[in-house]
């Protein structure tokens, strides 16, 4: 407490180390979050690389496979989760009017496991052996029986990122119950920060699953037990029902804050209020709900008796009308708005036709005798990959986009952003949009060389591939340019265009601009 009586603000690298402000916090997961997006990004194009053409060009079969297995586990938790912690942590306070998070020491901790857990995944690749090499879903026996040595640090490090995302929740859930203003009830807080209380949620329900059959892995490889050991007793298939319990919450966690990004710019540019406000937390909610009972339709090829297919497919086509709900409505909030079209809204709209097209190549999935088909194959790929890609990280683009004006205090390069805008759009459709056609050809999954028939695709892809991966650097140039200045953002950023005014509520703690606090009584 001492260092809040008297004003005490740390500078230096004491600021960032110790922080316990919200803000600070924020920006630290957004930099890591950015810093892993390189990283990952890197692995994608060494893998894009190597399938530019059919043969063995650049790397080898084992290491393509490592590439494979960190390039997905990073993305998934080292570039889409921490973004959104960031954004939670820098707007969950100030759009309930609270001066901080309920608990700041906690948030500074779970943020700073967060180098340890990757540093430890990273430092895999140097080991003797092999760093992990198995798929980002560690599917036993791969990981237990045949697992390199290093599996162990790979263990160890999903331990670490699921403590730091459970503290986290805890975090999000406690703020936002307990330390709304007054008058600030449930159905009158931002959407925003509505899928992020239902994202804590589960992370809180999910968390300690994969803590669970990582901790099974850890004993089967080193203290005789048998859980996934046919010989010993145990089940591999049992090790695909306990992880995708765990992992198609995940999807959704990944999803569910980019819902709510999505729901803060679409109203500002089409300057109207959002349509359906309570339609889509009832969505969002019921989204949450489903995800936990559709598990198995990553398991369709596993050898479950008709009934568990037939329950499963049912069940997964069923989230597809939340989830339209909410499409139909991001819609009808644009339907005679006024719009104009500055960055975070191109963003913004190109993440609701692109999520779109992910949504119903998943619906195409679902459906049990074709996904025999389509599984283990390069449609899969595309599908997740519209989903994430141009689902999660373009609404990371988008907020990132709409927030740093209230962030830094001055306007991003308008043009630049435009541009960042522009090529990222159309290099990731020539990237992934040929994945569909590889699959539906037959192309497999995770393999590091294929038949000449699937040059021409995989080409376009990798093509699309490198520019996508080359542009992103000018979105750092583009963020690094407006913390440093540029036009001084006003109160009210996004009211200017056109002349038009866009009466956002009233503000519950009125207080000048983001960058002050406001004053704690």
């Amino acid at each position: 407490m001492s260092e809040d009586h008297h004003d005490h603000k740390p500078t230096g690298i004491g600021r960032w180390l110790f922080s316990t402000n919200h803000k600070d916090i924020g920006t630290m997961y957004l930099w890591f979050s950015f810093l892993m997006l390189f990283i990952g990004g890197g692995m994608a194009m060494i893998i894009r690389a190597e399938l530019y053409q059919p043969g063995m060009q650049l790397i080898e079969p084992d290491f393509f496979n490592q590439m494979t297995t960190l390039h997905g586990l990073i993305m998934v938790f080292g570039v889409i989760m921490p973004a959104f912690v960031g954004f939670a942590n820098w707007l969950v306070p100030m759009m309930i009017g609270a001066p901080d998070m309920a608990l700041p020491r906690m948030n500074n901790m779970s943020f700073w496991i967060l180098p340890f857990a990757f540093g430890t995944l990273i430092s895999t690749l140097f080991m003797e052996g092999s760093a992990p090499n198995f798929g980002w879903t560690f599917y036993a026996p791969l990981s237990t029986t045949y697992g390199p040595a290093s599996t162990d640090y790979f263990i160890f490090g999903v331990h670490l990122m699921g403590i730091s995302s459970i503290m986290g929740s805890i975090n999000v859930i406690v703020t936002i119950l307990n330390m709304r203003a007054p008058g600030m009830t449930l159905m009158k807080m931002p959407i925003f920060v509505w899928t992020w209380l239902i994202t804590a949620f589960l992370l809180i329900a999910v968390m300690p699953v994969l803590a669970g059959v990582v901790t099974m892995m850890l004993t089967d490889r080193n203290f005789g037990t048998s859980f996934f050991e046919a010989s010993g007793g145990g089940d591999p298939v049992m090790f695909q029902h306990v992880f995708w319990f765990f992992g198609h919450p995940e999807v959704y966690i990944m999803i569910l804050p980019s819902f709510g990004i999505i729901s803060q710019i679409i109203p500002t540019f089409s300057r109207k209020k959002l349509f359906g406000y309570s339609s889509m937390v009832y969505a969002t909610s019921s989204i949450a709900i489903l995800s936990f009972i559709v598990w198995a339709h990553h398991m369709y090829t596993v050898g479950m008796p008709l009934a568990g297919e037939l329950f499963f497919m049912l069940a997964t086509m069923l989230i597809a009308v939340p989830t339209g709900v909410k499409v139909f409505n991001w819609t009808a909030t644009m339907w005679r708005g006024s719009l104009t079209f500055e960055t975070p809204m191109m963003f913004a709209i190109a993440f609701i036709i692109l999520f779109t097209i992910g949504g119903f190549s998943g619906l195409m999935m679902s459906i049990t005798p074709v996904d025999f088909q389509y599984h283990d194959t390069y449609f899969i790929v595309a599908h997740f990959h519209y989903v994430l890609v141009t689902g999660a990280l373009f609404a990371i683009f988008a907020g990132a986009y709409y927030w740093l004006p209230k962030w830094t205090g001055n306007m991003y390069d308008e043009t630049l952003g435009k541009i960042h805008f522009w090529i990222s759009l159309v290099s990731v459709n020539v990237l992934f949009f040929p994945m569909h056609f590889l699959g539906l050809a037959g192309m497999p999954r995770r393999i590091p060389d294929y038949a000449l028939q699937f040059t021409d695709f995989n080409q376009m892809a990798s093509i699309g591939a490198f520019v996508f991966g080359g542009i992103q650097l000018l979105f750092l140039y583009i963020v690094i340019k407006c913390i440093r200045g540029g036009e001084k953002a006003t109160d009210r950023v996004w009211e200017g265009a056109e002349g038009l005014e866009f009466e956002q509520l009233p503000s519950p703690a009125p207080f000048h601009s983001f960058t002050e606090a406001p004053e704690v009584k």
